[in-house]
């Protein structure tokens, strides 16, 4: 694939080398000072302002599949977003949300397909860590109004011991990933939960109290 990250501070850097060794990287950087290629010497680098029509133009953005917008400043991921979308039509927009305020702008409207605020995972995975039993809201994805969240079977689940394909999902959810301890195991239907099971599941919001509603007051005939 090919990958545009605007932004190359820390952060950027960093989606860089986790990408670079199987996609093709471009950075784009308006700070002279951000520029590193040494750093990642395998990647594209570009000195200029990604919010800029013509930088954009200049490394044929179209021919992109996926941009993250990675800057520190959340008016410019919004604006990188919608030019990528709109001007470009870029298949997949990835956004950093810096402030948890700015988050409402981060959405389908603006040219973002996933939206990514740090401080927000953060809180989720504090409060996922402590709350055995609830459902937690790790990531929302604006396509679809679908969102990433998880449950934590308890120790002394219904489940324990019945098989994945016995769970009758409400509709528009999806069993993603079954963590269990150090293995992620793929959910087919054979594979048996247990108590302390990490669930990962793909749902709707709508649906949401009746997925924590199947998983922890089970009616198992």
């Amino acid at each position: 694939m090919k990958v545009a990250i605007a932004g190359a501070g820390a952060v950027g850097r960093s989606i860089a080398r986790e990408l670079i060794e199987h996609h093709e990287v471009t950075l784009l950087e308006r700070n002279p000072g951000h520029i590193d290629v040494d750093a990642i010497p395998a990647a594209h680098w570009r000195l200029g302002d990604a919010c800029e029509l013509s930088l954009l133009e200049s490394v044929k953005l179209e021919e992109f599949d996926v941009v993250i917008a990675a800057t520190g400043d959340d008016k410019a991921n919004v604006v990188v977003s919608l030019l990528s979308k709109t001007e470009f039509a870029v298949p997949r927009v990835v956004a950093r949300v810096n402030d948890p305020r700015n988050e409402w702008l981060f959405d389908e409207a603006w040219g973002v397909d996933v939206a990514v605020s740090t401080p927000r995972m953060l809180a989720s995975l504090v409060e996922e860590a402590v709350s055995v039993g609830d459902l937690v809201r790790l990531m929302e994805f604006s396509k679809g109004q679908a969102n990433l969240v998880e449950i934590t079977l308890p120790d002394d689940t219904p489940w324990g011991g019945k098989p994945v394909k016995r769970l009758e999902l409400p509709r528009d959810v999806a069993l993603v990933t079954i963590l269990r301890g150090p293995r992620v195991i793929v959910p087919e239907g054979d594979e048996p939960l247990e108590g302390g099971d990490e669930l990962l599941f793909v749902a709707v919001a709508e649906v949401e109290d009746d997925l924590r509603e199947l998983l922890l007051h089970p009616r198992l005939r």
